[in-house]
């Protein structure tokens, strides 16, 4: 797929809660978030599907971050309801 034709990035919001973890987070930490965040804004399948919920549980081993939100109905706007770095 050439660059102008990339896949495109639905929009990412966090919510009041997400909004307090990240306001603790040292720089770093918000650095390995933003990453995880920007992967999951390209591919919101990432996450695996928490049972009885709209919720979607991705975590990034690797950089040791966790990230559990839902995506919009036309898959435009990623909410972030919990982040863990």
């Amino acid at each position: 797929m050439s660059p102008e034709h990339a896949p495109r990035r639905s929009q990412v919001v966090l919510v009041e809660p997400a909004l307090s973890q990240l306001a603790k987070l040292t720089g770093t930490e918000t650095h390995r978030l933003d990453r995880a965040i920007v992967a999951v804004s390209v591919n919101p399948e990432l996450g695996t599907p928490v049972p009885d919920t709209l919720l979607r549980d991705y975590v990034d081993d690797v950089d040791g971050v966790r990230v559990i939100y839902y995506v919009t109905a036309l898959r435009q706007i990623t909410i972030v309801a919990y982040v863990e770095a």
